[in-house]
């Protein structure tokens, strides 16, 4: 499996970096993946150049041609002004708009504080459908304060599993034990979404009786 990582991070290291690294690190713990990271802060002046000629330079070219063979994407952008940066938007402006159709892509942002925890959701999610990509379930938002808590790792290792779990099929034989982070919520015998996984056992109970409880309550 190919594995495209692509930070937006603006510094080096950068916390958007770091994050990317560590989506990465968790994708491969479920399946054998080669990695290639693009760092956009190396390509700007050529993606500058490709906006105004229309035609990439080498290494531009080289990254997007990676983007588009790529089996799984990691994209991770810092939020500039309550969206992802015009870097991170540049850079996919100018992917082929057929390059993604299908492919599941695991969303990341970086941030100084919790309230722009939904940049992934209003911004990047809405950007990649367009481009047809499959948008994984769970994205990942990391404010500074998140850095060392067992929140941010247990969604970097749920959104891991899901991208291996959508990015090679087949690797699920190889390595069965993807854990608790399935990449589809597990369903209830009714066939409805639920948080419990049927395969632990418990009771479901109808609605009507329920809704009979309530009223003699």
């Amino acid at each position: 499996m190919k594995l495209v990582v692509v930070s937006a991070g603006l510094s080096a290291p950068s916390s958007t970096r770091l994050l990317a690294d560590r989506l990465a690190a968790a994708t491969r713990g479920h399946v054998d993946a080669r990695t290639e990271v693009i760092e956009l802060r190396e390509l700007a002046t050529e993606i500058a150049q490709h906006l105004v000629t229309g035609f990439p330079p080498a290494r531009l070219a080289a990254a997007l041609d990676a983007v588009a063979a790529a089996d799984g994407l990691i994209a991770v952008t810092p939020v500039f002004a309550a969206s992802y940066s015009g870097l991170f938007k540049s850079f996919f402006d100018l992917i082929d708009k057929d390059a993604l159709t299908g492919k599941p892509v695991l969303l990341g942002a970086t941030g100084g504080t919790a309230r722009h925890s939904l940049v992934t959701e209003h911004a990047m999610r809405p950007l990649f459908t367009h481009l047809r990509a499959l948008v994984l379930p769970t994205a990942v938002y990391a404010a500074s304060e998140d850095w060392g808590g067992e929140g941010l790792e247990r969604r970097i290792a749920r959104a891991g599993a899901e991208l291996a779990r959508f990015a090679a099929p087949a690797a699920e034989a190889a390595a069965p034990d993807l854990g608790t982070a399935a990449a589809i919520a597990p369903r209830s015998l009714t066939g409805a979404v639920t948080s419990v996984d049927p395969a632990d056992g418990f009771t479901v109970v109808p609605f009507e009786q329920r809704l009979a409880a309530l009223r003699a309550g």
